[in-house]
């Protein structure tokens, strides 16, 4: 017995272009409308997480610039009651500290340090250009990671918002046609005399 060959009917793709004395002008815009849509998408998804991405580098990189780390002294043991667990893992506690500013003035102030901290010990801190504390600058893979994740995010996002407005303005031109034909049948309706309906 022959095997029986199944035929695929033809692509159906880009129907709304081909020309057919069926088609309405609708299907035209629409197809355009479309091609436009997809096209400003994928542009748009583009530019919004390349330039997501490049201002969280540049901000990560500008904030490495004015920030500094100096050596720091606990003054107290570490507040072991407040820790709690970073993202790498590491035990983290509150405790105050001293250090000396730029100027030569001591300072003292709140950070987390680890969390087996005692008086006494000493610890990184990180101060701004006023000798304030300040959290820890992310580092460049840091940087890098969060511009990955947060420029896709961006550009995912835009790119729904562009094809949601793309996807209304097509179901628009669905409703429109649908009180065309609505318009249309009354009138075939009234021509036959009442027995389309």
């Amino acid at each position: 017995m022959a095997a029986v060959r199944h035929v695929r009917p033809a692509r159906k793709r880009w129907w709304r272009l081909r020309r057919n004395p069926l088609r309405r002008p609708s299907y035209l815009v629409e197809a355009w409308l479309l091609l436009a849509v997809w096209t400003l998408a994928l542009l748009a998804a583009v530019a919004a997480g390349l330039g997501a991405a490049g201002a969280i580098e540049r901000d990560s990189a500008g904030l490495r610039a004015e920030r500094h780390s100096v050596r720091a002294v606990l003054t107290k043991d570490a507040e072991s009651g407040t820790s709690s667990v970073d993202g790498v893992g590491d035990a983290r506690a509150w405790a105050t500290v001293r250090w000396t500013a730029a100027d030569g003035t001591p300072r003292t102030g709140v950070t987390r340090v680890a969390a087996a901290s005692r008086a006494g010990s000493t610890t990184r801190i990180w101060l701004d250009a006023q000798d304030r504390l300040v959290p820890e600058p992310a580092g460049v893979g840091q940087a890098r990671f969060q511009a990955v994740v947060l420029g896709t995010l961006a550009g995912v996002t835009v790119a729904g918002v562009v094809l949601l407005t793309g996807s209304g303005m097509c179901t628009l031109l669905d409703r429109r046609r649908l009180v065309q034909w609505d318009t249309e049948w009354a009138r075939v309706d009234r021509q036959w005399g009442g027995k389309t309906r």
